[in-house]
């Protein structure tokens, strides 16, 4: 089968055909501990959420979307602030012809140039593989450069039977000093701010105190 492979931002009108990429693997996989299939106004708004901070792409074969990918938030505090966590998923008749790999490379290209220092992936993962889940991803993952598994053990249940999950991590590149970088031009804006705002606010109310 001829693949040419067209990787894009996905849009909002995307959504259906992203959900039926995504539905199977709700409904016969362990692959996402997910239990019901979204419907498609939440699926839009998860899209219109996610990708309003992060990349969320799409891979066309032929014109046809038959896989997509997106980062999202590894931890909520603020320290976390240059990780993300990422999910890929590609349509069943498609998977094995690089899709997938070309997906993260790019998901992973483009969270560099936003300043992301690590990525991780969160995998569902088995001691014993089945008809429900392998362990394909953590093999993929690794071969992607992926490293330093850790396994939580019996985490999830599905399908009347409990399932790991394995967090891989993947060095993205950004120098530290680089993030330090930001975090203090970042800071040093809200600082400038506060007083501009501060400076308003003082002759504001000296004007008013002249005026009356």
């Amino acid at each position: 089968m001829n693949c040419e492979i067209l990787i894009r931002d996905a849009l909002i009108e995307d959504a259906e055909s992203l959900l039926n990429i995504y539905s199977p693997y709700v409904k016969n996989t362990a692959i996402t501990f997910e239990w019901v299939v979204p419907t498609i106004q939440e699926f839009k708004k998860r899209i219109e959420k996610i990708s309003s901070r992060y990349p969320y792409i799409v891979a066309e074969v032929n014109g046809e979307i038959r896989g997509y990918a997106y980062a999202n938030t590894f931890r909520s505090r603020k320290a976390y602030s240059w990780t993300a966590e990422s999910s890929i998923y590609v349509h069943h008749d498609y998977r094995g012809k690089g899709i997938g790999k070309q997906l993260l490379i790019e998901l992973e290209s483009r969270l560099a140039k936003q300043n992301v220092l690590n990525l991780y992936a969160v995998i569902a993962s088995t001691d014993k593989e089945d008809e429900y889940l392998t362990n394909d991803s953590v093999r993929f993952h690794k071969k992607m450069g992926y490293t330093n598994p850790c396994i939580f053990n019996k985490c999830g249940f599905k399908f009347n039977r409990w399932y790991d999950t394995t967090t891989m991590e993947k060095f993205l590149g950004v120098g530290l000093t680089n993030a330090l970088g930001i975090a203090l031009f970042t800071l040093l804006i809200s600082v400038a701010l506060k007083v501009i705002f501060t400076k308003y606010e003082i002759e504001g109310v000296s004007e008013v105190v002249r005026t009356a």
